[in-house]
């Protein structure tokens, strides 16, 4: 079994390394502090990015593009936050400053 970080811990780190980077980083919505699922809204120049938490084939932690590999506009973003949130009450939904839409913290991308 995989210990995992308490989600409320992660995103306390994630948005204290974005602070040392000189990049935004607000939570627009707090979840379950313990085990709560992730959201992370990349904002960029060309619109925005949303990732949500997934497993890779080996079981691994990874990220998706929920939205696409396209920058979305903010209308997209909004309606698929709100779907997955009505899905899952539990989820955090951090929202970052990503002008490259890359995300400041170690991530697989699927």
């Amino acid at each position: 079994m995989e210990a995992r970080l308490k989600t409320g811990l992660w995103v306390r780190a994630v948005i204290r390394q974005c602070d040392r980077m000189a990049r935004a980083a607000v939570v627009l919505r707090k979840g379950d502090p313990d085990s709560g699922g992730i959201l992370v809204v990349l904002r960029g120049q060309a619109g925005s990015i949303v990732l949500a938490q997934a497993r890779d084939a080996e079981g691994r932690p990874a990220w998706v593009r929920g939205t696409g590999e396209a920058p979305a506009d903010q209308a997209g973003v909004d309606a698929y936050l709100a779907r997955q949130v009505k899905r899952d009450p539990d989820l955090w939904v951090v929202e970052i400053d990503a002008p490259d839409l890359v995300p400041p913290f170690e991530a697989r991308l699927l």
